[in-house]
């Protein structure tokens, strides 16, 4: 059974994911409506379950660390490595 965590990130995955294939398909359809609000809604997705991601486990990526004093991209497990705690 997948805890919380797990699920949150496997979300945010899939709206990645989202993103990344509409960015190749709007290369060549760059005027296709439907592909350019199916991005943004995607865009909005990640950027909401990143934020939401982040602030209950620490970042996702190094460059979303921002701290003054330490490094805490390496004081955590990475995000593949946090599984159930």
């Amino acid at each position: 059974m997948l805890s919380e965590k797990q699920k949150l990130l496997r979300r945010l995955q899939a709206a990645r994911f989202g993103v990344i294939e509409a960015n190749i398909y709007l290369d060549s359809h760059p005027t296709c409506r439907h592909g350019l609000k199916y991005f943004k809604e995607k865009k909005a997705e990640l950027e909401e379950l990143t934020a939401e991601y982040e602030s209950k486990y620490g970042p996702i990526t190094a460059m979303a660390s921002n701290t003054t004093d330490h490094w805490e991209w390496v004081s955590t497990p990475f995000p593949w490595e946090r599984g159930e705690s």
